[in-house]
């Protein structure tokens, strides 16, 4: 069997949306990065099982694009959404609810329910930063996320457990 799927990776502009993509689909990190303009997206394939090959395409949408009037447009035919903010970045904590309300309205699965959306809590890596698991724990809990992982794309911390977890959902999907 071979899948191909569409994932959504949004948040606020500079939490780490890109880095986290290539450090997934290539293995790097690059301190600096240009600012995605509308939508880049990058390919990663799994050999999952013997049996399953999956095939994801993980859509970048820029962090600006979020009121825009191309959104509905990128998000088409999406069957899941990371939602990342970071971690040393309070403001972009408080704007994750708005971009689940953005998802929300904009794509869902075939059986009318809504897409799996996974959060993550990027850059775990920078001193000082305090990861609250009850907190987050409880938030994903209320606001239906699928789950949530503290990461660092600059030190390649649970990138792969993540999207272990997210595919992993994606396939116990009922295929209608």
């Amino acid at each position: 069997q071979e899948h191909l799927y569409k994932i959504l990776v949004i948040g606020e502009f500079g939490v780490g949306k890109t880095s986290i993509i290539r450090r997934y689909t290539e293995g790097t990190f690059f301190p600096n990065y240009k600012l995605t303009i509308g939508v880049d997206f990058a390919l990663k394939t799994i050999e999952w099982d013997t049996n399953v090959k999956v095939n994801l395409q993980l859509w970048d949408i820029a962090g600006h694009e979020r009121f825009g009037h191309m959104t509905r447009v990128y998000y088409k035919y999406a069957i899941a959404a990371i939602i990342v903010f970071d971690l040393s970045r309070p403001a972009t904590f408080d704007s994750v609810l708005k971009w689940l309300n953005d998802v929300n309205s904009k794509v869902m699965l075939g059986n009318e329910q809504p897409v799996p959306v996974m959060l993550i809590a990027n850059k775990c890596d920078i001193e000082d930063v305090q990861v609250q698991q009850e907190v987050l724990n409880k938030f994903c809990k209320d606001h239906k996320f699928i789950g949530w992982f503290a990461t660092s794309a600059k030190t390649d911390v649970k990138i792969d457990e993540a999207m272990k977890f997210l595919i992993n959902h994606i396939l116990k999907l009922p295929t209608d």
